[in-house]
């Protein structure tokens, strides 16, 4: 079998979840004798005035083609940004010279809806892995401009608000007039009309696809709700392999101390901040917590974190480690916060943390919710506020046995081996 892995972004430039998946899905299927390739967007700034520019190469064993483009100099950035003609007609190019018996895509993010079209052209058998929210929200988190998380229905008013207040000229009159600016943005039916239209197509497209993988119940009931055909959508979540670990990498470093870690994007969508105010709620809890992640991106929400920092040695942004250095990370810490405020999905580092026999205190929203069972494996707290989250953390401290409690309900997670099983079960239902 040929398959075809689409996916917005791939190493080694590029290493975010997304983009790791699909690279060692390919990987996988490789070793299993399937003939696969993966195309990928190298970058959106460079390229001809229009149509793409790539290059053919060999990453690791993977055979991959690097699309560029210049996106600034689409004649609709905002509708090349879901629905890129460029890409369409490269990938169309593609597909009918390689003849691929399946085509996955990873996300959608980038390579836009107008990829998968390309292989409904050419009657090519198409699966889609969901990974976040993109299909329903161009700023991909479900995330309001004012913070809060979007619901559904999807309003193509309010988004149109939100994507606007991305800049400056529009957000500082939304912080100081809300109430006169949603008036306002009612009445922006140019930029109200072009929000429906993504919508539109993107809906259209996505009951095209053969088979769509939802890492989540969460992500497959909020796509069913907007109208997706719930017989197209496949509950399977991402396996991890940790085999290789020894028992002795599960067992914690004794300490008296309750040592608390978030791992993840330092990011203000996270809520590390919700984790930082929660410890400053207990100033004389013997606790100490370490926010592993890039600090660079977001530099303001960096000062902000540090500022929380101030005068309490507890709190410690620790920066990025090895991947390979998990599970060594993972053994100095009795417990890992998640704090995110928006939905989130199946998020890697909880089931890392199951992995490792780490319990998770989440957030009570989205895939976070449902993968914590609270009490057993893990516990919960209302979303954004570090008054619950210190709640949680001082019955950790309050109740001497809880720890070794929610340790010991922590349930195997699924294996890379069993979801690549799942996945080749999906291709070949695709193929008959």
């Amino acid at each position: 079998m040929k398959i075809i892995i689409a996916v917005h972004h791939f190493p080694p430039k590029y290493t975010s979840g997304a983009e790791l998946r699909a690279f060692r899905t390919a990987q996988a299927l490789q070793k299993r004798g399937y003939e696969v390739r993966a195309v990928c967007v190298e970058n959106i700034d460079k390229g001809p005035d229009g149509g793409v520019t790539w290059r053919d190469e060999i990453y690791d064993g993977v055979p991959v083609r690097r699309l560029s483009f210049n996106l600034e100099s689409a004649p609709d950035p905002f509708r090349w940004s879901y629905d890129n003609l460029w890409i369409g007609d490269h990938l169309s190019t593609m597909l009918a010279n390689y003849k691929p018996d399946i085509f996955h895509l990873v996300s959608g993010y980038i390579m836009s809806g107008r990829a998968l079209h390309a292989a409904y052209r050419h009657n090519i058998p198409t699966v889609l892995s969901l990974t976040d929210f993109w299909f329903l929200c161009p700023r991909i988190t479900m995330l309001r401009s004012d913070g809060h998380v979007s619901t559904l229905p999807i309003d193509p008013v309010q988004c149109s608000k939100c994507l606007a207040e991305e800049q400056r000229r529009y957000r500082l009159p939304g912080q100081y007039a809300p109430k006169l600016t949603d008036v306002y943005w009612k009445y922006q039916h140019g930029h109200i009309e072009r929000i429906q239209d993504r919508l539109n197509f993107l809906h259209d497209t996505l009951n095209q696809v053969n088979a769509i993988i939802s890492p989540s119940q969460f992500l497959r009931s909020l796509f069913i709700e907007t109208g997706t055909d719930p017989n197209s959508i496949i509950f399977s979540r991402q396996g991890h392999d940790f085999s290789h670990v020894s028992s002795g990498l599960l067992q914690k470093i004794p300490s008296d101390t309750l040592r608390i870690g978030y791992v993840g994007q330092i990011a203000p969508h996270k809520g590390v901040h919700v984790l930082f105010e929660a410890v400053r709620l207990l100033p004389n809890a013997n606790v100490m917590v370490k926010a592993y992640g890039d600090a660079t991106p977001f530099p303001s929400y960096t000062a902000q974190l540090q500022k929380l920092a101030t005068h309490d040695e507890r709190l410690e942004l620790a920066g990025v480690y090895q991947r390979k250095n998990v599970s060594k990370v993972l053994q100095e810490l009795d417990v890992i916060v998640v704090p995110s405020v928006w939905y989130e999905n199946s998020p890697n580092s909880m089931l890392e943390s199951f992995a490792h026999k780490t319990p998770v205190i989440a957030s009570d929203l989205g895939g976070m919710a449902e993968l914590v069972l609270h009490g057993q494996n893990g516990l919960l707290f209302e979303v954004g506020n570090p008054n619950s989250l210190a709640e949680q953390l001082q019955h950790l401290l309050d109740e001497s046995d809880l720890l070794l409690s929610l340790r010991s309900g922590i349930t195997p997670i699924k294996s890379t081996t069993q979801e690549l099983d799942e996945l080749e079960a999906i291709y070949h239902h695709q193929d008959v």
